[in-house]
Order: structure tokens, then sequence, then C-alpha cells
């Protein structure tokens, strides 16, 4: 069973990145006027480099694939694939999660596509097709494991990250309001509720990276410079509003079963939602000299600059955090 399901899961990338080479051909190549280097984009039709771009993201989605099954499903049970209705589960976290895996892939594969010499509203909609379609079928994998299914909530916000990145291309050909990603520590309380994050979000960095709900914040960062051209200095300067969530110890609810059957109920854990206010950088909007620091520095922009924020949450209060990444927090009103 296990080797059927990677094997329809790489054909179904594989047919799909077929496709985006016919939507992707150019006309024409017109030759060279002069030498490039390897990080620079081509300015025309490259077709050696396009098929390196589709062999190579060939290959990340299945490395993807791999590591994604690892961390998350190898030790749950497969079954038939299924769907499953999830859109109340985690305060919504993870419906965000999927909207920014969405943009990311897309702005990635955009990027790409660029470097191959395809021209720019063809690499958009070539990008964005690629995000959605990497992203959408990731669904195979929760549709064959018993414990989640394939939901149509996430396709919904696969495609809402996909098109956030496409709207902006057409429109502004850049991207103006960023999606972005933060994490921060979160001290669980020893004993029941510090077992039970193990067991849920795990205990390796990578793990509670990919899986821990209540470490996450998910951001939408505005370049202001962008909307007013004559400002001359820190063009790099964002205003970022985030969300996040905290006190989940569950999908729906704060209960669960222990490893002899029996139902715990730590629903006096009460959960909750905040929306957070802070600066940030769009890190493309630096100056450098060199090709290699761009790539990194646009890698770089899926994080949120750690920088003071203030936090407002369901719980009544408003937070200041000194740094928005350490466990750092100075609590500034407590609704009685």
């Amino acid at each position: 069973m296990k080797y059927n399901f990677i094997k329809k899961y790489l054909t179904i990338i594989l047919l799909f990145l077929v496709s985006i080479q016919i939507l992707s051909a150019q006309d024409s190549i017109p030759p060279f006027t002069k030498k490039i280097t390897f990080l620079e984009p081509s300015p025309t039709y490259n077709k050696k480099r396009f098929a390196t771009a589709l062999t190579g993201q060939l290959g990340l989605c299945t490395g993807a694939l791999v590591g994604l099954n690892y961390a998350w499903y190898v030790g749950y049970p497969r079954s038939r694939f299924h769907f499953f209705n999830d859109m109340g589960e985690w305060q919504q976290q993870d419906k965000i999660g999927h909207m920014l895996g969405g943009y990311f892939q897309s702005s990635w594969s955009y990027n790409v596509y660029k470097w191959s010499g395809v021209k720019h509203n063809r690499a958009a909609w070539a990008g964005a097709l690629t995000g959605w379609g990497f992203q959408t079928t990731i669904e195979i994998l929760d549709g064959f494991s018993q414990k989640w299914g394939a939901s149509t909530g996430d396709v919904l916000f696969n495609s809402l990250g996909a098109g956030w990145f496409l709207w902006q291309e057409m429109l502004w050909k850049e991207q103006r309001i960023l999606l972005k990603i933060s994490t921060h520590q979160v001290n669980y309380p020893k004993g029941q509720l510090a077992e039970r994050a193990k067991e849920l979000y795990g205990s390796q960095i990578y793990e509670t990276f990919l899986k821990d709900y209540n470490s996450m914040t998910f951001w939408m960062s505005v370049n202001l410079a962008s909307f007013n051209k004559k400002q001359k200095h820190a063009r790099w300067l964002n205003l970022a509003v985030g969300y996040g969530a905290g006190g989940m110890y569950g999908g729906f609810d704060n209960t669960w079963k222990d490893s002899q059957g029996n139902i715990i109920n730590r629903n006096d854990v009460q959960r909750y939602r905040r929306f957070v206010i802070s600066i940030d950088a769009d890190f493309t909007k630096i100056p450098t000299r060199t090709r290699t620091g761009r790539v990194l520095l646009g890698l770089l922009n899926t994080i949120k600059l750690p920088a003071p924020a203030l936090e407002f949450n369901t719980l009544g209060q408003v937070v200041f955090h000194p740094l928005y990444f350490l466990n750092w927090e100075v609590p500034l009103y407590i609704k009685k």
C-alpha cells in the first residue's frame, strides 16, 4: 500500500509538471546577447534551464513527500482514500498554514521559471499553478491517513495562497503584501499538559516548527515604500499584522485518550486567539551587490523579523512582547 501511495503521488506531480511545461513554453528562442552567471535569470527562454527547473522541482516534491511522511504520518495507520471536515480544528491555524504553503511555493516556482527565461505573465501563472498543485497533491497524504483525511478546506486555502501571489504579480509585478511565518517559545506546564504537547507536536526543533500550532504566528507584512514611491529611506520597512492561537491540546477541543484508552478532559485550559501588530522587513529591498545575496535574502523573506510586538487576544489581554521570538512578554492589561 505504501508503495502504491507514493507511486500515485509521483505520477500526479509528473503529469502536473508536464502541463506546466506546456503552459510556459515560448514561441521562439532568441539568441543570447551576453554571457550570464548561473544565478542570473536568463533574458530569453532557455530549454536547458527549463528542463533543469522541472527536474529540480520534481526532486524537491519527492523529497518533501518523504520528509512529511516521516515527520507527520509515519506513526499512524493508512486507510482507503477519504475526506474529512477539519475546518473547525486548531483555531484555523492549519488552514492559514496551507495558505502560506501555496503562497511560498508559488513565489519560489515563479522565480525558477523566471530564471529559465519564461516571460513574466506566463511565469506568474505557471508559478501559481505549480504552488497550488504541489500543495494540493499533499492532500493525498491526508486522504490515505486513517487519523486524518483529505480536506476541501485545505484545497481552498491552498488556492487562496497561490491566488494571493498571482493577483499581486498581475497587478503590480511585485509582492507588496507578503505572507510570512514566525515561531516563538512555548513553555508548557510540567506534567500532563507537557506530555500531551510532546505527543502532539514532538520535541525536536523541526517537529515543533511543522506541528506546534501554539507556537506559530502567521503574518501579513505590508511594504510601506511600495505604496509611496517618493520614500527614499528605509524602503525595506514593513508593517506586519499577525494571527496566532494558544492553549490547544487537541484539534477541536482539549480532550483526548491516553495510552490505556481513558478519556482525558482538559477543557479547563482555555483555547484562545491572538492578534499581533509589529514591524518587519522586506529583505529583498535591502541593497546587495551579489546575486547570491539576493537569492539568500529572498529565501529569508518567508520569515518574520524578530521584533517588538503588541498582542491582543481573546482572553481579554493586551501583552507587549519586547522581542516576539523568545518567551518574553509584559502584560499591559488583563480583563477581570
